[in-house]
């Protein structure tokens, strides 16, 4: 049976960090409190991706949860942000452009709700119609998504605890452009749960110029990409890039971009463990081929849930 809430819950500011510390005061016993945000990695080639959320439903726990975008039973604020063919728009829809929440910046969806403690198997995203890219040319791209529906990880809601997870969208990873086909697809793979009491920020600079061999950048250009996986001891030889062959395949990704002084890079809600983060020249990456890149440098790092600074110098050659 799946129990529709019916408490309303207001937006926070645009731009916000994540796991800035919520509230049990007002549980109950057998209860906690659940929020939930959005982030994003950057993809390669859009610079806008809106996607269209619909419903937001825990499954599992004591019984199954489910906050819908609309009308006095919302947990979430509709906009006028997503439309069908026709220009209309859709009913119950929230919009919400995954670019402009990069790194450990995010949009909450849910705050502080209450909700009875428990195992959750699965946290399910619902996708509407209405969702779409625009392109360097400023043109749109419609985005789908498989069965209109982002399956992920559950999580353990503790009594008299708070639940304060963000989903991190990896677009380079999951947004795919199929060959003969006029859309993209955003794919489940390259989206994660994350729990923000135990994640982290893994941010730097990279010595580009150098690295590279490039010249006269300018403000929003890239100068490679940064790769991280999961483990020590891993043979740089072996890594492998989103959608490629090799051994390991990164757990997230991101490009290294020039701010007008200094190139860098930010991968925010990185769950604790044991990490390798590579660096390499190339900036396009299709999560469906393998491209063939080829790493310069890597580094091993224990992450906990205090921000790291990893720099990639022309001097570690």
């Amino acid at each position: 049976m799946t129990h529709k809430y019916t408490y309303l819950a207001a937006l926070l500011p645009l731009f916000m960090l994540s796991g800035c510390g919520s509230s049990s005061d007002n549980t109950s016993e057998g209860e906690t409190t659940f929020s939930l945000s959005v982030s994003d990695a950057p993809v390669d080639d859009l610079s806008e991706v809106m996607v269209c959320f619909s419903q937001v439903e825990l499954k599992g726990g004591s019984e199954d949860l489910l906050f819908e975008v609309g009308d006095g039973d919302n947990m979430i604020m509709p906009n006028e942000a997503c439309v069908d063919d026709n220009e209309v728009v859709i009913a119950n829809t929230l919009g919400i452009d995954l670019l402009a929440y990069p790194g450990s910046a995010s949009f909450t969806l849910l705050e502080d709700i209450i909700i009875p403690a428990g195992e959750y198997s699965q946290l399910r995203l619902a996708i509407s119609d209405g969702s779409y890219g625009v392109l360097e040319d400023s043109s749109k791209v419609e985005i789908q998504v498989p069965s209109n529906e982002l399956k992920l990880d559950g999580f353990t809601a503790v009594i008299s605890g708070v639940s304060d997870l963000t989903v991190e969208f990896d677009l380079r990873k999951g947004m795919t452009d199929p060959v003969g086909q006029d859309h993209y697809i955003l794919k489940p793979r390259g989206v994660r749960l994350v729990d923000n009491s135990t994640s982290a920020t893994i941010s730097g600079s990279a010595d580009a110029l150098q690295l590279c061999s490039l010249t006269a950048p300018e403000e929003g250009d890239f100068g490679g990409s940064i790769y991280l996986y999961q483990g020590f001891n891993l043979d740089i030889n072996d890594l492998s890039d989103n959608g490629g062959s090799g051994t390991y395949l990164p757990y997230a990704s991101t490009l290294v971009s020039y701010d007008g002084e200094n190139y860098g890079y930010e991968i925010g809600f990185v769950a604790a463990d044991d990490y390798t983060i590579a660096f390499s020249c190339a900036t396009e990456d299709d999560p469906d081929e393998d491209d063939g890149i080829t790493f310069l440098q890597k580094q091993e790092m224990t992450l906990e849930s205090s921000d790291i600074v990893v720099n990639f110098e022309a001097t570690d050659l």
